[in-house]
């Protein structure tokens, strides 16, 4: 299994957050454009928050709120659960499953160096399983020809 922090490596260390006092529109707005799901909410460089597409469309939908006057810091997640690099990515989905979640910041040092999705840990552990199918079949097929 491989660490968070290889993962980040695979994926990129590109990271893209908003801040407390930013519109929900500017976040659907960076989401959209980036093609992801979730934003870190950083104030000075700190981890405070986490914002959604899911929050974003429920709660302004729900609540008949003006997205473009609504800010961030009113829609956020709180209670941040993250994730570190030494971590395994196995653990990462145990945690993401367990707590219904769907993005795990990564922080080192209360850094944020990226944030890693439901879908790339199970890109990870499908890619790992075939490794084994594969080395299984490998063993399998010099094995016969002996």
């Amino acid at each position: 299994m491989i660490s968070v922090g290889k993962l980040l490596e695979i994926k990129g260390h590109e990271l893209w957050s908003v801040h407390p006092d930013d519109s929900i529109t500017d976040a659907v707005t960076l989401m959209d454009e980036k093609g992801i799901g979730a934003l870190p909410v950083l104030l000075d460089g700190k981890l405070i928050g986490i914002i959604s597409e899911r929050d974003c469309a429920r709660k302004v939908i729900i609540n008949d709120l003006p997205a473009k006057e609504t800010k961030v810091k009113a829609l956020m997640t709180r209670q941040v659960y993250y994730t570190f690099p030494e971590q395994d990515v196995e653990a990462c989905l145990s945690i993401m499953s367990k707590r219904h979640i769907r993005h795990l910041p990564v922080v080192e040092d209360e850094k944020v160096l990226g944030l890693i999705a439901m879908g790339d840990v199970v890109k990870d552990i499908i890619l790992e399983q075939q490794e084994k199918i594969d080395h299984l079949e490998h063993y399998i097929s010099w094995e016969e020809s002996y």
